[in-house]
């Protein structure tokens, strides 16, 4: 049996088809809508906007700092937006994104820049996080968070 252009092309086409099939573009879809809210939370940290914050966490959310204190969600609300401190930057990067089933595996190296209010003192952070999104209805929400200091 002998293969031409023609039919490599065809097959080509027809495996590139399966690949988009309707399992792949809602994996795809997922992904996004998480990226957005994992964006949205990094400007409501920088913003210390609590209505925000509120708005993308489950209330039953897990929140640990790399120090190992874990909040609950009004803790990590009030804490996070009682202006003891303000962000002047937070960096995401390397994000890494794994949809399974109506959870979200979130990855990625924080560099951030505090600003603490009693002082002035700047303080630098270098942390891996892990966030765990879990999908309630057609919404993403925050349902965990942990630190490890690097």
């Amino acid at each position: 049996m002998t293969i031409n252009r023609r039919d490599l092309a065809l097959s080509t086409l027809a495996v590139s088809a399966l690949a988009l099939t309707s399992p792949a573009l809602a994996a795809s879809a997922d992904e996004e809508a998480v990226a957005k809210k994992v964006e949205a939370f990094r400007l409501a940290q920088i913003a210390a906007d609590p209505k925000a914050l509120g708005a993308l966490c489950w209330d039953d959310l897990s929140y640990s700092h790399s120090s190992g204190k874990v909040e609950d969600k009004a803790t990590f609300v009030t804490n996070a937006t009682d202006g003891k401190s303000k962000f002047l930057s937070i960096e995401y990067q390397d994000p890494t994104i794994k949809i399974v089933g109506p959870a979200a595996i979130v990855r990625f190296h924080w560099v951030a820049e505090q600003e603490m209010a009693a002082d002035g003192k700047k303080v630098p952070t270098n942390l891996h996080i892990l966030m765990n999104w879990q999908k309630q209805g057609d919404d993403w929400k925050l349902l965990s968070r942990a630190a490890t200091k690097l």
